[in-house]
C-alpha cells in the first residue's frame, strides 16, 4: 500500500520547494527593481481619487451610414479625440474605447471642464459650406425686408471700415506663402476677444439678384431662432441629420447670426493640418493658419474660386462642426496651393480652439456624451483614505480570524498576503507607465475583495491538510496528500472568480471596470503564490519540529483536531493485513 500512496504527491513541490521560493523572490526583487529604474514609485490614481473630469461618449451611426460604428472607426475616433483632447494644453488625458461603442475620456485636474466638455462634446462631421444668404439670430418676422448690411461684413469692407477685415497686402506672410492665400473673418473684436457684429442684432443679408434660393430654405431661415442656447442645439441637431449634400439653415456658435447653406463642398478629412499663430510681421495678430491634403486643396481652390466674385454674404464660408457655424470667413479671391489662412479678430484662445475643431473635428462617427462625472482632488483623497481604511479594516479582520482559528499556521497565511500584496502593487504601479492603468475606487474595492479570495485559497489548503490529520497521518505526508485535492478546489474557485471578473470587464462601461480589471488580476496572482510560495513554504515548515510534532499552538495539533494515536498506529500496521484477507 505504500507505492499508491507515494504516487500521489508531488514529487517537484515536494523535492525542491526552496527553487520556487527563490523563484518569486526574484520576480518580487525585478519588479521592485523595475518600479527604481522607471521612477515610479506608487501607482497612476484615476480621475475620480486625483480629481478631473470623465466623460462616456457613446458612439452614433451617421445619417445614411447606419454600419459606421465598427473597430477601425473607434480606434480613428478615438485617436482624433486624444488630439483634441491635449490640444487643450492636456498632457495626460486619457482616451480609450470600450466596449463595441463607447470611448472613456478621462481629463486630469488643472483643466477647464467646461472647455473639455465643449472640445470632447463637438465630434460630429467637419464641413466647409457656402453661405447663402444671413440673417439676425433671432426669429425674422418679414423675411426679404431690406435692411442695411451686418457691421462688419463684405460691404463694410468694401468701405474700409472694419480694420479687422481689411484686405491683407501682398507681402510675404511670416510663414513664406502670399497673404491673398486668406481668409478674412466676418467680424470684428469684442473686448472678451469674441467676434461680434454691430451693436443691434445683424439684420438680413440680401441675395444678390439671381441667386438661386429655394423659398423653402428661405421660410426655414425666417422662423429659425437663435436667441437661446436650447433653440441653437436644436437648430445644430437638426443641421447635423441632414446629409452632405443637402442645404441646411444653422446658427453661429455665439447665436447672433443665422445662416442658409449650401451643400458641403469641403470635408474636415481634407484638412490635414491647422494650428494658431502670431502673426507679427503683418500686424494681424492671431490667425489659424489651415493645410488641406491635395485632394482637398483642390477641392478647396474650386468651390474658393467659385465664390470670391460673388457679393456678400455669398462670398462667405461658413466652417460647421455638429450642425453649428463655428466660423464664417469671406474669401477674396480664389486659394489655391492647399493653404490657407483665417484672420480677424481672434485672441489666442478663440484661435487655439477653431484650430483645433479644424484639426480635430472630422470623426468617422457622431458621439453624445452618455455620462459626465466631475470629481475634486479633495473629494478623491477623501475616497482613497475612506477605501484604504475599509482595506486595513477587513485585513485586520482576516488576521485576527488565521491567529484564532489556525494559530502557527496563520503565519503561513500572512505570509502569502504579504507577498501577493508586494506583487499586486508593484504590478499596479509597473502597469501605470506601461499601459496608463489608472487605480480607481472601483479597482480599491476589487483589491479588498481580493483579500478573502486569498485568503480562502489558504484555508481550502489547510483544512485538506488539517483533515489528513484526522485520519491518523502525520504532518509531512498530510501536507503532500492534501495539496491535489485542495489545488483542484483553489484552481476551480480561481476559475469562476477569473471569468466573472472577464466578462464583467467586457459587458461594462466606465469604472466599473476598474473593478473587474483588479479583481482579475488579482485572482491569477492568487494561483501564483499559492502554487510557488504557499505550497512550498509549507512543506518546508512541516520538516521543523514545531510543526510536525503537533505543538498545540501549531494550529495542528492532532488530539485538538480529534485525531486519535491507536486509529493511526492501528492503519499502519493493519491495513496491509485487511488488504491480504479481502
Amino acid at each position: 500500500m505504500a507505492a499508491p500512496n507515494k504516487g500521489r504527491r508531488s514529487p517537484a513541490a515536494q523535492s525542491r520547494p526552496g527553487r520556487a521560493l527563490v523563484l518569486i523572490l526574484v520576480v518580487i526583487a525585478a519588479l521592485v527593481g523595475g518600479m527604481f529604474y522607471s521612477g515610479t514609485m506608487t501607482p497612476r490614481l484615476g480621475i475620480d481619487l486625483a480629481g478631473g473630469t470623465s466623460f462616456t461618449l457613446e458612439a452614433q451611426n451617421q445619417p445614411g451610414k447606419p454600419n459606421a460604428i465598427n473597430e477601425t472607426n473607434m480606434k480613428t475616433a478615438a485617436g482624433i479625440i486624444e488630439r483634441r483632447v491635449n490640444g487643450l494644453g492636456v498632457s495626460e488625458a486619457e482616451v480609450q474605447t470600450q466596449g463595441t461603442n463607447h470611448i472613456i475620456v478621462n481629463i486630469p485636474k488643472g483643466t477647464d471642464a467646461k472647455q473639455a466638455r465643449q472640445q470632447v462634446g463637438t465630434t460630429a462631421q467637419l464641413g466647409f459650406r457656402t453661405v447663402l444668404t444671413a440673417a439676425a439670430g433671432a426669429k425674422t418676422p418679414t423675411p426679404g425686408a431690406s435692411e442695411s448690411p451686418k457691421a462688419g461684413s463684405g460691404e463694410k469692407e468694401k468701405q474700409g471700415g472694419d480694420s479687422a477685415s481689411a484686405t491683407p497686402s501682398a507681402g510675404p506672410t511670416t510663414q513664406g506663402r502670399a497673404v491673398s492665400d486668406a481668409l478674412k473673418k466676418d467680424d470684428a473684436p469684442s473686448p472678451s476677444g469674441k467676434p461680434t457684429g454691430s451693436p443691434s442684432a445683424p439684420p438680413v443679408q440680401q441675395p444678390p439678384a439671381g441667386a438661386d434660393i429655394p423659398a423653402a430654405l428661405q421660410k426655414k431661415l425666417a422662423a429659425l431662432d437663435c436667441s437661446t442656447k436650447e433653440s441653437r442645439s436644436a437648430a445644430a441637431e437638426q443641421a447635423a441629420r441632414a446629409k452632405p449634400s443637402d442645404s441646411i439653415v444653422s446658427c453661429e456658435d455665439d447665436g447672433k447670426t443665422k445662416y442658409a447653406l449650401g451643400p458641403v463642398k469641403v470635408e474636415g478629412t481634407d484638412v490635414d493640418d491647422a494650428k494658431a499663430s502670431f502673426d507679427q510681421q503683418g500686424g494681424q495678430g492671431w490667425l489659424v493658419q489651415m493645410n488641406f491634403t491635395s485632394a482637398g486643396g483642390k477641392k478647396f481652390a474650386d468651390v474658393t474660386g467659385d465664390i470670391a466674385t460673388k457679393t456678400p454674404p455669398q462670398n462667405q464660408f461658413a466652417i460647421t462642426l455638429d450642425g453649428e457655424v463655428v466660423s464664417a470667413p469671406q474669401v477674396s479671391s480664389a486659394i489655391a496651393g492647399g493653404n490657407a489662412q483665417i484672420t480677424g479678430g481672434f485672441t489666442q484662445q478663440t484661435a487655439e480652439d477653431l484650430a483645433n475643431m479644424l484639426s480635430y473635428g472630422a470623426l468617422p462617427l457622431s458621439f453624445k456624451i452618455a455620462d459626465e462625472t466631475t470629481v475634486t482632488a479633495a473629494l478623491g483623497g477623501e475616497q482613497l483614505n475612506a477605501g484604504l481604511i475599509a482595506g486595513a479594516i477587513g485585513l485586520a479582520l482576516v488576521v485576527i480570524y488565521l491567529i484564532a482559528y489556525y494559530r502557527g499556521l496563520s503565519l503561513v497565511a500572512l505570509a502569502s498576503l504579504v507577498v501577493s500584496a508586494v506583487l499586486t502593487y508593484t504590478i499596479m504601479t509597473l502597469l501605470g507607465p506601461a499601459i496608463g492603468f489608472a487605480l480607481n475606487l472601483p479597482a480599491v474595492c476589487g483589491a479588498i475583495v481580493a483579500i478573502g479570495i486569498t485568503a480562502d485559497s489558504f484555508i481550502v489548503y489547510f483544512e485538506r491538510i488539517r483533515d489528513e490529520i484526522r485520519e491518523g497521518r502525520t504532518l509531512r505526508p498530510s501536507v503532500e496528500r492534501a495539496w491535489p485535492r485542495a489545488r483542484r478546489t483553489i484552481l476551480v474557485s480561481d476559475f469562476v472568480s477569473f471569468l466573472a471578473a472577464a466578462v464583467l470587464f467586457i459587458v461594462t462601461v466606465g469604472k466599473v471596470q476598474g473593478f473587474a480589471f483588479t479583481l482579475g488580476l488579482t485572482t491569477l496572482l492568487d494561483v501564483v503564490v499559492v502554487f510557488f510560495f504557499t505550497k512550498p513554504l509549507m512543506t518546508l515548515l512541516a520538516k521543523r519540529k514545531f510543526f510536525y510534532s503537533g505543538h498545540p499552538w501549531s494550529g495542528l495539533d492532532p488530539t485538538r483536531l480529534g485525531a486519535k494515536p491507536p486509529l493511526r498506529r492501528g492503519r499502519r500496521t493493519s491495513a496491509p493485513i485487511e488488504t491480504k484477507e479481502a
